[in-house]
């Protein structure tokens, strides 16, 4: 029997989520904590500039994904019905309980000695949203209004999407700040066996957002996720997507074996810091791109075509 909306609701708020509404969530990922004690920052802030103590992490469709990646480390419980607007939260009310949710997720760092006083005032006033963490957020019908509402309010907004919902991100009148594709199969075939996809057009609506991509005015990254023995290699098929999309950034990341991740995946899956730069600066003489930075901690690697000259 499938968990109930009910039953995910605990499950997440045993793991530290804040739920808000019916549909949405917020939770500090590792690097927030670390910013705040040690001054640590996420590989998003050297690569990208988003600072990690004052970046808000939710998503608006806490229960709704079209995909059930193997290497996903979020509770599973989705549906792939994206929400109504009939059932969805008003942006305005979105964003409000997000930022107070965020507000009460780092009230208790304020009595750390670690934590210095200006960094937790900065941390109380989030300049970054991350449209992310776990579900599909174009599965909102009111993402286009909800970025919207973070650029009046002087934020910066930053959308992760697997790339199955590409008439929703043509249709938006309000572009994210930057819009992150995860492209996590060379192939049609790995991709239904990796990615396992609710929807049976997952593919064909992945390679439509691809050529979407290159008319959208905004940054534009494309992720590929690398699981061992799944998808890792196949660089002049991950070229041929990449082509398609011309993102600004290329992302190669490897999979780490964490969370819900572990029931279906071993740490044999998990590709080392030097598999993953093999990979990128293979995929970059591909592209004609280059290798712009990495993290090993992170095992991560950024690619760039020129564009970053525009930032």
């Amino acid at each position: 029997m499938a968990a109930q909306p009910g039953d995910i609701r605990r499950i997440f708020e045993k793991q530290g989520y804040e739920v808000i509404g019916d549909h949405a969530a917020v939770k500090h990922c590792h690097w927030l904590r670390k910013s705040l004690l040690f001054n640590t920052p996420c590989y998003k802030q050297t690569f990208y500039g988003i600072e990690s103590h004052r970046c808000l992490q939710m998503t608006p469709a806490a229960y709704q994904c079209t995909q059930k990646c193997l290497f996903c480390w979020r509770y599973q419980g989705f549906t792939d019905t994206a929400l109504s607007p009939a059932e969805a939260m008003d942006p305005d009310e979105l964003l409000e309980g997000c930022v107070a949710a965020h507000q009460r997720l780092v009230s208790g760092f304020k009595g750390d000695q670690r934590c210095s006083p200006e960094r937790w005032e900065e941390a109380r006033d989030p300049k970054h949203v991350a449209c992310s963490l776990t579900g599909e957020p174009t599965l909102y019908p009111f993402l286009s209004d909800f970025f919207e509402r973070c650029h009046r309010r002087g934020m910066t907004t930053f959308l992760v999407t697997n790339g199955t919902m590409p008439r929703v991100l043509a249709t938006m009148d309000v572009l994210p700040t930057q819009l992150y594709v995860s492209v996590c199969a060379p192939t049609k075939e790995i991709y239904r066996r990796l990615c396992c996809p609710l929807v049976p057009d997952g593919w064909e609506r992945l390679m439509e957002t691809l050529q979407l991509l290159p008319s959208l005015g905004t940054r534009t990254v494309i992720r590929h996720t690398l699981v061992d023995g799944w998808n890792l290699g196949h660089e002049r098929e991950y070229a041929a997507l990449d082509s398609r999309a011309e993102p600004w950034f290329v992302e190669p990341k490897g999979y780490v074996h964490v969370g819900y991740s572990r029931q279906r995946l071993t740490m044999d899956h998990m590709p080392s810091h030097a598999d993953v730069r093999r990979f990128g600066e293979h995929l970059a003489n591909h592209l004609g791109y280059r290798v712009l930075a990495e993290r090993p901690r992170s095992r991560v690697v950024l690619l760039g075509g020129g564009r970053e000259r525009m930032l």
